[in-house]
Order: structure tokens, then C-alpha cells, then sequence
């Protein structure tokens, strides 16, 4: 699928090349510290997923505003800052199987390079055309910061609801995918509001799909080949997906068994500890199904683009969410 996508974002390089030279004019400093850190942080671009997002909507709804790409360009930067201070929250060692910025320089530096990697978006963005990116871009930072607060405050909260850790994975992740999406239809285009927001609601359908595959690959996946720090969601008390779904079907010493894996103290690996206290492979299946549902409900949303290229490379989108190994 990788190759496949790949061929299919091909006629989009042209976009993307301009959304990366934005980002690379954006990502300098003159002062010689914060530029060392954001050499660094530029080894860690990855597929850039949110920005093609953006681009490719844009293509299919017909929207040919030039400054796309720099909108792109800014929610890649809101992006990585969530990535670093992602990082110090987790206590993350790795990313993009290269130190993280924490480890490499401490959490203080971390935060502040977050900080200013958003301040630098936001300013990015007040001097477009059109104000409406940092309306949208406002407005989702806010509830991705929300998402966190309520996530730190639900450590090992085992008696959680499916909706609840929905809610909160949703704004974590899903409210960036979806502002990336409406913005590319709606960016520059006043007509664009209803289709806008049933593309918002497919790219936070997305962005909690990708958030599930990520809960998935932080449990099963190897550092070396997903390309960053792995159980590190137990190690900080996150119930995930799988492991709430496992929880809730145990019997009480079961139940004990995985409680004990997280909370109990001078366990070296957590994870390990959790896969022996407990059968985790049906909570992994429903969690996977669960994913699969929401990629089918944002397929669905397609139809209401023209049948195009463009389309067809968003379809592929949807499906790398699903088979993604990092």
C-alpha cells in the first residue's frame, strides 16, 4: 500500500515541494540554540499525512487557492509541536528512530521548542488572505490541549467508556486530521461550508483511526521498526483502546493482574508485564474492528467528492491508516 500511495501522490509532488519549502523557511531562527534544536527536529518529518490531507482535499473539491500550501505548511508545524511536547508528556526516548528532543536537550527546552513552534504557525497564519485558517487552527489547539489535560487526568482510569476514550482520542488526534481536511476545501471559498464540515467529520474519523493503529503499534510494535519509543502508553498509565476493551471483558483477578502490570511499583517492563497478566488478543481484534468501522464511515463521506484521481488517492489514504507498521 505504501508504493501504491506513494504512485498515486505523485502528481501532487509539485504542492507538497512548495508545503515543504514553506516549512523549511518557517523552521529557521537566528539564535544558534533554537536553530541547533530545529535541525534536529527537521530529521523527523514523516509522511507529512495531515498536509497531504489538505492538499489532496483541496485537489478534489476543486479548490485551486495558491495559498494552500502554506496552510498545509502550518498545520504540519502544529503538528510537530505536538509531537515534541507529545514526547516529554510520554517520556519518550525515540522518534523517527533518532534521540527526541527531550532526551537530546532536557523537557524544559522541549516545551519551550513546542511553544515556539506554535507561535511561529500562528504567525504564519495571520498573514494569509483569508483569516479562517487561524480561526479553524485556533479552536483545534485548544481542544488538542484539552484532549491532553483530560488524558493526564484519566490515568489508569480501567473503568473508563468506549465513548470517553473516543472523545478524548478524538481531540488528541482526530481534531487536526479534521481541521486539515475542511481547510482544504474551504480555505479561500465562502460556498464550501456544508461539504467542509462533512470533510471535517472524515478527517476526525481519520485522525481516531490513526490514533487507534497508533494505540495498537505501542503495544505490539518494535522500536526499531515503528521508529519510536513502544509501551510507553503503559509506562504513563494510559488505558488504550485494546486494554480498556480487554479490562472490561476480564474476570476480577484478571482485572487485578493488568492493574497490577501498570501500577505496581519497580516492574522494569510494563508492557511485557500486561501481555503476561492478561490474554490482550481480543481486546486487540475489537480495537482493530473498531478502526475498521470508522475508515468505512469516512470511505462513505468520499462519494461526495467527484470521482477523480484525487479521490482515488485519498481512498488510499484511508486504507494506509489501517495497514501502517510506523
Amino acid at each position: 500500500m505504501t508504493v501504491e500511495l506513494t504512485d498515486l501522490l505523485a502528481p501532487l509532488e509539485p504542492e507538497l515541494e512548495a508545503m515543504r519549502s514553506v516549512l523549511a523557511r518557517e523552521l529557521e531562527s537566528d539564535d544558534p540554540a533554537v536553530a541547533a534544536m530545529l535541525e534536529h527536529l527537521s530529521r523527523f518529518r514523516g509522511k507529512q499525512l495531515r498536509a497531504t490531507l489538505l492538499l489532496l482535499m483541496g485537489r478534489a473539491s476543486g479548490n485551486e487557492h495558491p495559498e494552500l500550501p502554506e496552510v498545509a505548511a502550518i498545520v504540519e508545524m502544529i503538528h510537530l509541536a505536538t509531537l515534541v511536547h507529545d514526547d516529554v508528556l510520554d517520556g519518550a526516548e525515540v522518534r523517527r528512530q533518532l534521540p527526541s528532543v527531550n532526551l537530546e536537550w532536557d523537557n524544559q527546552n522541549a516545551v519551550l521548542l513546542g511553544d515556539w513552534l506554535y507561535a511561529r504557525a500562528f504567525s504564519l497564519s495571520t498573514r494569509l488572505s483569508s483569516p479562517l485558517a487561524s480561526q479553524v487552527l485556533a479552536e483545534v489547539t485548544s481542544r488538542i490541549c484539552v484532549g491532553e489535560i483530560r488524558q493526564a487526568q484519566g490515568r489508569y482510569a480501567f473503568e473508563a467508556t468506549v465513548e470517553r476514550y473516543e472523545e478524548v482520542a478524538t481531540a488528541k488526534t482526530g481534531v487536526l486530521y479534521g481541521a486539515a481536511a475542511e481547510l482544504g476545501v474551504r480555505f479561500g471559498r465562502s460556498e464550501a461550508d456544508v461539504l467542509g464540515a462533512e470533510m471535517r467529520a472524515l478527517g476526525e474519523e481519520l485522525g481516531l483511526a490513526f490514533q487507534i493503529a497508533d494505540d495498537l503499534l505501542d503495544l505490539e510494535g518494535e522500536e526499531s521498526v515503528v521508529g519510536k519509543s513502544v509501551g510507553t502508553d503503559v509506562d504513563d498509565g494510559k488505558v488504550t483502546l485494546p486494554v480498556l476493551l480487554a479490562w472490561r471483558s476480564a474476570d476480577l483477578t484478571t482485572r487485578e493482574g493488568i492493574e497490577a502490570a501498570y501500577r505496581a511499583p519497580g516492574v522494569p517492563d510494563r508492557r511485557a508485564a500486561l501481555f503476561a497478566a492478561c490474554d490482550l488478543g481480543p481486546g486487540l481484534t475489537q480495537a482493530r474492528a473498531r478502526a475498521d468501522e470508522l475508515i468505512a464511515s469516512a470511505r462513505g463521506r468520499l462519494s461526495l467528492l467527484p470521482d477523480t484521481d484525487s479521490r482515488q488517492a485519498l481512498e488510499s489514504v484511508l486504507e494506509f491508516t489501517l495497514e501502517r507498521r510506523n
